[in-house]
């Protein structure tokens, strides 16, 4: 039984696309698979299951050496189980950079594409046979497309990214307004988390000038929900980073409806990064950066020290 699987800390994308990947390879190509996931999905993740009626898959914290692994979503080992490389990873199906580290038994397929979001790669993968998802499959898909694209509004969307979410909103009958403010509500409801939770929830290690960070991003239609507990966000990074091996915790606040993310700065190293990087006048605690939304496209590649 194949294992497809995204990253650690999976949002709708890592746990949306392990379950279409799933069922393609199962019903269609015949191949047994199952989806399984790193760790609890977040909120916006949970409500697509819920709304969708889709079984939350198994959640695992290893595989097991010779394992039959497809990897969607991310190709960093630092994202994946500590025995990927003892694995036999047999297919990767991705749309971020390349980071290196992984090791395979031997020769794999490999798909990497600059689009917003995997599950757009997998519908082209599909071809013809994507006609025979199931709906609540396609609901999967669209939900992806549109959590990773923020409704269209990131700057890592395409125009496939918008023509395939258009068209399976089309053959589902679904308002794509009506359901983005759906899920973004879900996304926004971050009341049952602590302050910890939040700062991994969505987060992804980097290492900039010798300094291991942990970069968390929470989308929100709320801002000022988080901002009320910032006191408490900062007060916990330096557990957090402590805990998780970082130099630095860096919480990016990404306001979906105005366009902009607000930097928590709780000490002289991230309001260094702050100004280094976006060529920000930190003078307080908080940053608002304009325009910046996507950690992949806007914040890493920005980064310095």
């Amino acid at each position: 039984m194949i294992k497809v699987f995204g990253h650690k800390s999976p949002d709708t994308d890592s746990t949306g696309s392990p379950i279409i990947w799933a069922w393609y390879l199962s019903e269609v190509k015949g191949t047994p698979a199952k989806p399984v996931l790193l760790g609890e999905p977040n909120t916006e993740a949970a409500f697509v299951l819920k709304r969708w009626g889709l079984p939350k898959p198994e959640i695992v914290s290893d595989v097991a050496a010779g394992d039959d692994c497809v990897i969607v979503d991310t190709n960093n080992p630092g994202e994946l189980p500590a025995s990927i490389n003892e694995a036999n990873v047999i297919q990767i199906i991705d749309h971020h950079l390349l980071a290196g580290g992984l090791k395979t038994n031997g020769p794999i397929d490999i798909t990497v594409r600059p689009l917003a979001c995997t599950a757009t790669i997998m519908y082209d993968l599909m071809g013809d046979d994507a006609a025979k998802m199931p709906e609540n499959i396609k609901c999967a898909m669209l939900s992806c497309i549109l959590s990773d694209t923020l409704e269209f509004r990131s700057p890592t969307t395409t125009a496939h990214d918008r023509d395939v979410a258009e068209r399976l909103a089309g053959e589902l009958g679904i308002s794509i307004p009506d359901y983005a403010e759906e899920l973004f509500a879900a996304k926004s409801d971050v009341s049952a988390f602590s302050d910890a939770d939040l700062l991994r929830m969505d987060s992804k290690e980097y290492n900039i000038a010798g300094k291991e960070l942990r970069i968390s991003v929470l989308e929100t239609t709320a801002p000022k929900v988080l901002l009320d507990r910032k006191d408490g966000l900062m007060a916990s990074m330096a557990d957090v980073a402590k805990a998780d091996g970082a130099d630095e915790v860096l919480l990016f606040i990404v306001d979906i409806l105005k366009e902009e993310a607000t930097l928590l700065v709780p000490n002289d190293t991230v309001k260094q990064i702050a100004e280094a990087s976006f060529g920000a006048n930190v003078s307080g605690d908080t940053v608002v950066l304009p325009g910046i939304m996507s950690r992949k496209k806007q914040i890493i590649p920005s980064l310095r020290l």
